[in-house]
């Protein structure tokens, strides 16, 4: 029963996890539901190149929940996300700190997610890749 609601709980952070990327990548930028997103991408990288960057960045999301969906390398995909989390807040803290949905202290949830995302994926069972990441034990 335990293994069970650990791999359930798992699959729910995994879901939830892909659906972050998921609705930053396609509703906040793609489909730019959110302009916000783009007026941040305008005043770090410029006007001029805003639309494809923030194009770019929205498939590149996509694509990240792709991977967490895909069980594939969940280690690496782990280790990227939080790169990408971290790197993205802290020029976004730095330099466009009013353009945030809460201010500086978008910060302290990126900091927040970046705990739960390394949490849930270094006190993983050792397995390989799976959707449920503990449903095929390594021998």
């Amino acid at each position: 029963m335990q293994n069970y609601l650990n791999g359930a709980l798992r699959n729910v952070w995994t879901i939830l996890t892909a659906m972050v990327w998921l609705a930053n990548g396609l509703w906040c930028k793609l489909l730019n539901g959110v302009p916000r997103h783009r007026s941040i991408v305008a005043e770090i990288l410029g006007t001029e190149y805003a639309t494809p960057l923030t194009f770019t960045i929205g498939a590149l999301e996509v694509l990240m929940a792709i991977w967490i969906i895909s069980g594939i390398r969940p280690r690496l995909c782990t280790v990227l996300q939080i790169a990408t989390i971290a790197i993205m807040n802290v020029l976004e803290y730095i330099l466009v700190p009013d353009l945030l949905l809460f201010g500086r202290w978008n910060a302290l949830f990126a900091a927040l997610f970046i705990m739960a995302l390394a949490c849930f994926e270094w006190t993983r069972p050792d397995v390989q890749t799976g959707f449920a990441h503990n449903t095929i034990r390594k021998p």
